[in-house]
């Protein structure tokens, strides 16, 4: 048995999303902001019965709230005698939900046949149970907020005037609580509202359209269940991302699940090892060696504290009927873990592997520390579920069957653990839970979900693991930004060249393209290296946006367009004209009416799906984007300028990125003091008696075999202040255009009342 599936309903900015849960480990991935936290907090606060009541007033979308408000107001202001609709139907369409779906075999029947929705029911059908935090009474919570609100109505004072002459003509007056529903729940949630579970038809189980999911209607006469729908068949842990740190979530230590290794340690003995705790035969000894040192101390005990009672008796105490002092021992063996140096690291070794010297826990890297307690966190998690040692004679009834399926969720873990010590964790992390030979078992399963903002994580696992995280913006005025879930394995996964590019390619790069607030596609080396000092010198609101930078080329951008369109990032491509002749593949000058064509597959191929070279150039700024208007091209297009001083502006088109930047810091690169390689070619063109043979030099510079553009950058990061480059004008534009669109979608995002949501 396994989650298939949760489609996620009025939780913050998950207004409504489906999450597809893989069969082992799921990894969910996106930019800051974007609803992973949402995503894990709505399941350990729907599936942990204890942490339902936890769920508060900001954990519905905030845009609801005006609904919700509204239900309040029609409840207050309706006539006298007449009862407005105190049905729950109007409610649910604001309430957070969470629906799961299951997959289950004949195997699984007898754990799930309380969920079964008919008698007709066949494994090839999913098990969906819709969790939804409604009220519990809608007549009581009707009663209740109306008496309350008319107290309130008839205690506030009338409306202050203002004094006659004063700048506001605002009336003040006192407001009392409750002033809305929303101020009403504020304060009695918990005591309104709880969770109610309903079985849902497997037959009305629909796809989402453009990402957003489509959860079936309750069916008017629903009944919620009258037992947990989910006892018996799940064990839920989780290791939250702040363990501890000012996060009040952390009271629930199998929340946190992160603690220091001693502690942890003397936790699992006291639940696994304990002796004392339903001793076995194999506990004999360990008890009879307790007994004897007890014993042993216990003598000591009385004979140094002898002179010390002998002084209370020369007191007169203990008297004839006053009991008599005398002294002894609890030894426990939990006990013995009970300190700060319970736990050592050995860091020297003599001969034959004995410990030389050793430290205490403390000493040790605080990564490694925190890979070790995370681990061993995995490991408590795994042993309670499989009822290890003590933890079996603990049980009694329905508490001795194991779940068949064990859910562990763990939020950004990278959050104490360095880039190296986060690889190995992700990788060994899965094994751990399943390192046990119960679980060889197919019945016992094991789903670990991820959330994380780190690019090493997402790197080591397979990428069809991955659930992307994409921020849409409000769809209309009043409502919030929210989010849709892509699950990465229909684009990765799909067996066609272009995703096993996108794979090699993201493995052999960086894959912060998965949690980018835009993307920068450029053509070469030198563009990787400038282009960042154009954004920091020229556009800071880009600058303060998490870029990611790729360097891929022209002939081979536009196989990352299937995955750039999924993610649905802003993405600027930077490439080259790359003219060639009307037939073959020679390069040749760029000049109009020669029916020269281009050789960039990204400019022929994806935008602007052209040929011709003077089309290119003839692209105006709408043709160079996609059709969503989210993915634009920039390129070489014809400058003009004075090549001299005293001369007339000429015009001239560049070939590459840098015959490009040279045209556009003239000056500066004929005053450049011993500049080698393509530098100086270029400084020695730029020397030339006319436009034209400037040009033709540069020309045959860039294009020749032995350039070195890379070595040019650095040349010219040594040589110059990189804030006195001018950008060249089709890269500047482009910036501009990422800037506006950037600024465009963040206000596009803004709810009409600036309120805070959660990740």
């Amino acid at each position: 048995m396994n989650i298939a599936f949760v489609e996620i309903q009025n939780f913050r900015k998950l207004k409504s999303c489906r999450v597809e849960i893989a069969s082992q480990e799921t990894i969910l991935v996106g930019a800051n902001n974007s609803g992973k936290t949402s995503a894990m907090d709505s399941m350990i606060l729907f599936l942990k019965k204890h942490r339902q009541k936890s769920i508060a007033t900001t954990d519905f979308t905030l845009s609801n709230w005006l609904h919700i408000n509204q239900i309040g107001t029609q409840w207050v202001s309706a006539d006298v005698g007449t009862i407005p609709d105190l049905t729950l139907e109007q409610w649910l369409p604001y309430l957070p939900s969470i629906d799961i779906w299951l997959d289950a075999d004949d195997a699984d029947i007898h754990h799930v046949i309380h969920l079964l929705p008919t008698l007709d029911w066949t494994p090839k059908q999913k098990l969906g149970v819709r969790l939804v935090f409604a009220p519990k009474d809608v007549k009581k919570l009707y009663k209740a907020f109306g008496d309350a609100f008319r107290s309130a109505r008839e205690t506030e004072p009338a409306p202050l005037e203002t004094e006659p002459g004063a700048l506001s003509k605002a009336k003040r007056r006192l407001s009392l609580w409750p002033g809305s529903m929303r101020e009403f729940l504020d304060r009695t949630l918990q005591e309104q509202f709880g969770v109610k579970a309903y079985i849902l038809d497997p037959a009305k189980c629909c796809d989402p359209e453009k990402g957003v999911a489509k959860p079936q209607p309750l069916p008017a006469d629903s009944e919620p269940m009258d037992r947990g729908p989910f006892d018996g068949l799940f064990k839920i842990d989780a290791i939250s991302a702040q363990r501890g740190f000012s996060d009040p979530t952390t009271e629930d230590e199998s929340h946190s699940g992160f603690a220091s290794l001693s502690t942890q340690l003397r936790q699992y003995f006291t639940k696994h090892l304990n002796p004392s705790d339903s001793p076995d035969a194999s506990d004999i000894e360990a008890l009879e060696a307790i007994e004897e040192a007890k014993a042993i101390f216990d003598e000591k005990l009385k004979t140094s504290f002898k002179p010390a009672i002998g002084e209370l008796e020369g007191l007169n105490y203990p008297g004839f009927s006053d009991p008599r002092i005398s002294l002894t021992s609890e030894l426990r063996a939990v006990d013995t873990l009970d300190h700060k140096a319970a736990v050592q690291f050995d860091v020297l070794f003599e001969g034959g592997g004995t410990a030389a010297l050793s430290l205490p826990e403390q000493y040790n890297g605080l990564g490694y520390q925190n890979l070790i307690s995370m681990v061993f966190s995995l490991i408590r998690f795994r042993d309670e579920w499989m009822r290890v040692g003590k933890a079996a004679k603990k049980q009694s009834g329905d508490d001795t069957i194991i779940e068949p399926l064990h859910i562990v969720l763990i939020e950004e873990p990278e959050a104490h653990l360095h880039a190296q010590v986060q690889q190995v964790f992700i990788k060994k992390a899965y094994k751990v839970l399943r390192s046990h030979k119960s679980l060889k078992d197919d019945q016992l399963n094991t789903q670990m979900i991820v959330s994380t903002h780190s690019s090493h994580i997402a790197h080591e696992l397979d990428f069809t693991c991955l659930r992307y995280f994409r921020r849409e913006p409000a769809a209309q005025k009043g409502d919030i930004p929210f989010a849709t879930v892509v699950n990465l394995s229909n684009t990765f996964g799909d067996g066609t060249e272009t995703s096993r590019f996108a794979t090699r390619y993201i493995k052999s790069t960086h894959c912060d393209l998965f949690f980018a607030d835009v993307a920068i596609l450029v053509e070469g080396s030198a563009e990787r290296m400038l282009v960042p000092h154009f954004i920091k010198n020229g556009f800071k609101k880009l600058d303060q946006s998490y870029i990611s930078l790729l360097e891929i080329g022209g002939s081979h951008a536009h196989r990352l367009k299937p995955l750039l369109e999924t993610l649905g990032l802003l993405s600027l491509v930077i490439t080259d004209l790359d003219s060639i002749g009307e037939t073959g593949t020679a390069k040749v000058f760029p000049e109009r009416g020669k029916e020269y064509r281009t050789g960039n597959t990204t400019l022929k191929k994806w935008i602007p799906k052209k040929d011709s070279l003077d089309e290119i150039l003839d692209c105006s700024a709408d043709d160079k984007q996609s059709n969503n208007k989210q993915i634009r091209v920039a390129y070489q297009c014809p400058v003009k300028l004075k090549y001299k001083t005293d001369s007339a502006e000429e015009e001239a088109t560049p070939y590459t990125f840098e015959d490009s930047l040279a045209l556009s810091n003239i000056d500066m690169f004929r005053n450049l003091e011993s500049p080698k390689g393509l530098l100086k070619q270029l400084k020695q063109a730029l020397g030339k008696d006319t436009f034209a043979e400037a040009n033709k030099e540069m020309f045959d510079s860039v294009t020749a075999k032995h350039s070195n553009k890379a070595e040019m950058a650095l040349e010219l990061l040594y040589l110059t202040e990189p804030s006195k480059l001018t950008p060249p004008s089709y890269i500047h534009k482009g910036l501009e255009w990422l800037e506006a669109k950037l600024s465009e979608k963040k206000s596009d995002s803004l709810p009409s009342a600036p309120e805070s949501e959660n990740d």
